[in-house]
């Protein structure tokens, strides 16, 4: 079994894919640390294990402790995606190359690959990034804000009166009609500042790239926007498709 790992500051997006390759994935999750990631592979595929790679957001030294962990308990070697200027017809827009973050990179990578054209890449996540990409490839450039759940959190965090479950908030958002409590107020304020932002990366696509662009939308909240983009493609696993292309494994 091939271990694909997509390592932020906070989560580990993990899946595991059938040896000889392909799109079939066998089993996947999200964990909190280190030590999760292990009891859950270890509990499901012992011994199974055939390679690794990764994408990591994190720093050398915690990414080096994770890579040493997997070779210790499952004896197996990972690939760690890297920086890079150019990549299967993509060629990295940042001023600084490395400073593009590697998941961003990758999604970019991913996205192009699976259509040859222009691209408007959306990652709406803990915060919510956006790529361009012209039809020959070059990489525009994009922008970087909270996504909603900064957003709830900051508005909790900061504002004393401002309390109410998941739950609550999750109801809340089946409307955008003005709220009458304060968490329809903050969650239908938090929608309409998503959607603002979306519709605006959707105008600036067309200034950037011509109308013929593809928009792919990818992350945690990426079904919200969908209802407001309906010719997007969804890809939830878009930095993983990214990833495959920057660390090919024997075989594949």
């Amino acid at each position: 079994m091939i271990l694909e790992l997509d390592c932020g500051n906070s989560f580990i997006k993990w899946r595991v894919l059938p040896r000889q390759g392909g799109a079939q994935v066998v089993a996947g999750g999200v964990v909190g640390s280190d030590e999760e990631l292990l009891v859950a592979l270890a509990s499901r595929f012992p011994g199974e294990l055939f390679m690794c790679r990764l994408v990591s957001v994190r720093s050398e030294d915690e990414t080096r402790l994770l890579v040493d962990a997997l070779k210790n308990r499952f004896g197996i070697d990972c690939r760690v995606a890297a920086s890079a200027q150019s990549l299967a017809g993509v060629s990295n827009g940042y001023d600084e190359y490395r400073r593009l973050g590697l998941d961003r990179w990758l999604a970019v990578v991913g996205a192009y690959s699976l259509e040859r054209r222009a691209c408007l890449i959306l990652d709406l996540g803990t915060a919510i990034t956006s790529d361009f990409i012209d039809s020959a490839g070059s990489h525009l450039g994009g922008f970087i804000c909270p996504g909603m759940p900064l957003m709830r959190n900051q508005l909790r965090t900061h504002t004393r009166r401002i309390r109410y479950d998941d739950a609550v908030a999750e109801q809340a958002q089946h409307s955008l009609v003005p709220g009458r409590s304060t968490a329809e107020a903050v969650e239908r304020g938090c929608l309409l500042m998503l959607r603002g932002f979306v519709d605006t990366q959707l105008e600036l696509a067309r200034q950037q790239c011509g109308d013929d662009v593809t928009v792919f939308l990818t992350g945690g909240d990426a079904v919200l926007a969908a209802q407001w983009v309906p010719a997007a493609r969804v890809v939830p696993d878009l930095v993983f498709i990214g990833l495959a292309i920057a660390c090919p494994l024997a075989g594949e």
